[in-house]
């Protein structure tokens, strides 16, 4: 009698570690599926965020070197313009520099 309860123990065992096995492939499948989605859509946010960052370049390099004719022409009439600004000071106060530096030069201090 013992000997068939063993037997029945036995297998009752075996039976428990097929089931514990079944249970750990499926998590051990289960995990790799997560892992490899994981790493799908990691790949895609990368490329995705590949292309934004490059678009965002490519927009930055239009505007800058796209126009860069107009850039020159606009640089060019700022300078123009700075450029009359400052001789129309200059003839506007030279009088008063002329006058002061001859005062000073012509002044005699003992």
């Amino acid at each position: 009698m013992e000997s068939s309860s063993n037997h029945g123990g036995i297998k009752l065992l075996l039976a428990a570690e097929h089931e514990a096995q079944q249970i750990v492939n499926a998590a051990r499948t289960a995990k790799m599926a997560r892992l490899k989605q994981a790493k799908e859509e990691a790949e895609t946010e990368v490329a995705e965020h590949k292309a934004s960052t490059e678009h965002g370049f490519q927009r930055k390099l239009e505007e800058t070197s796209g126009d860069s004719g107009a850039n020159v022409k606009r640089l060019e009439q700022e300078t123009d313009a700075k450029i009359e600004q400052l001789k129309n000071e200059a003839s506007r106060i030279s009088r008063d520099v002329v006058d002061m530096l001859l005062k000073h030069v012509t002044t005699v201090k003992n």
